[in-house]
């Protein structure tokens, strides 16, 4: 028992240690990147440090996997030169069986990423971009799924609209039971208008079974209100613009992502990509466990046999492997090409099995 807490506070160690030496690396380069982002706006120092602060701990999070196997290298080298691993295999203990202590750390540290690290990385993405759209002037359309439906927000050079649907079909082209709002800038209601349906052509929407409401000037908008079979009501919307507002799974908390993703159905949108990111989610401890079980599979020899640089880059380039076929398989998860559960889950479990028959090999030839 006690090899095995020696083991695992090593490994811990190791862990902690290339994250922050990663993090302070990521820190120096996003200060970079905002530097080059907002070149053309007044900003302070402080404003920079605040951004780069923010937008970190999501560049980090996506390299997690990468800093595990790093760690697994830096461990087992180090127990390699200085003849720890003879010690532990003289005393009758296998290379499996040294593995127990780093693989229940990774493991731990997955669940503890997934539980803890991924909220906090999806509250510091939201917060960055509303930071960062202080210090620019994009009004971009925003769009959101409630439990009273459908919210999106269309802006122009002369007034704002917020548009409320009841339903919609996957691309949110076709709205139905809509209303919109129109305000001007400076915040003052406009108009009040609702339809049956409404449907993006190029540059409008095209309503039916309209009523219209002048808020603007009107004493009594009820008595001035008009039924109209059909209106267009302008709008620099594309299907594009409207994927690209329901905003990415990422900076959506694990623990609000299940009741997002009802409301997305519920609302009539497809949410294969949201899925695919939950499913991915749970998975990271596996991955986490796989990351250690290649690293171990390289390394887990005495230096005295050579090719040691060799070793490493092979273990480094069979983890990019796995972390870029992770994200292949996801985007065939995202289309609906792949089972989602199929696509998430079986690049870890798979990878695990290939790195216990390296390590088998290694043990009994």
């Amino acid at each position: 028992m006690t090899l095995y807490f020696y083991l695992a506070r090593k490994y811990l160690k190791a862990i902690l240690g290339v994250f922050f030496v990663f993090l302070g690396i990521a820190f120096l380069l996003d200060i970079a990147e905002q530097i080059r982002k907002f070149g053309n706006v007044d900003l302070g120092f402080s404003d920079l440090i605040t951004l780069a602060a923010l937008n970190t701990p999501s560049s980090m999070y996506a390299i997690l996997p990468l800093v595990v196997v790093l760690a697994t290298l830096a461990l087992f080298l180090g127990l390699a030169r200085s003849s720890e691993l003879v010690v532990i295999r003289a005393s009758g203990r296998s290379a499996i069986n040294s593995l127990i202590s780093p693989v229940i750390v990774a493991f731990l540290f997955g669940v503890i990423t997934v539980a803890v690290f991924n909220p906090i990385v999806a509250a510091t993405k939201k917060q960055y971009e509303y930071v960062s759209r202080q210090f620019t002037t994009d009004q971009s359309s925003v769009m959101s799924i409630s439990a009273e439906g459908l919210w999106l927000r269309q802006v122009d050079s002369e007034n704002q609209t917020v548009i409320r649907a009841a339903g919609a079909n996957l691309d949110g082209t076709e709205l139905q039971q809509v209303t919109f709002l129109i305000f001007s800038q400076e915040g003052d209601p406009l108009t009040r208008i609702e339809a049956a349906t409404a449907v993006l052509e190029d540059g409008y929407w095209a309503l039916s079974g309209v009523k219209r409401w002048p808020l603007e000037g009107s004493t009594n908008p009820e008595r001035d209100a008009v039924l109209l079979e059909d209106f267009a009501l302008e709008s620099d919307l594309t299907v594009d613009k409207i994927r690209d507002s329901f905003g990415t799974p990422n900076a959506i908390s694990i623990w609000d992502l299940p009741n997002y993703i009802d409301q997305l159905e519920r609302a009539g949108f497809s949410a294969l990509k949201h899925k695919a990111w939950l499913y991915r989610e749970l998975a990271m401890p596996l991955m986490f466990v796989a990351m250690v079980m290649i690293g171990a599979g390289f390394t887990m020899r005495h230096t005295r046999f050579g090719r040691t640089g060799v070793m490493i880059l092979a273990a480094i380039l069979l983890a990019f492997s796995l972390f870029f076929l992770r994200d292949f398989l996801q985007i065939f998860g995202e289309n609906g090409q792949l089972p989602i559960a199929l696509a998430t889950w079986s690049p870890p479990i798979v990878s695990i099995f290939i790195a216990m028959a390296l390590l088998l090999h290694m043990e009994d030839g």
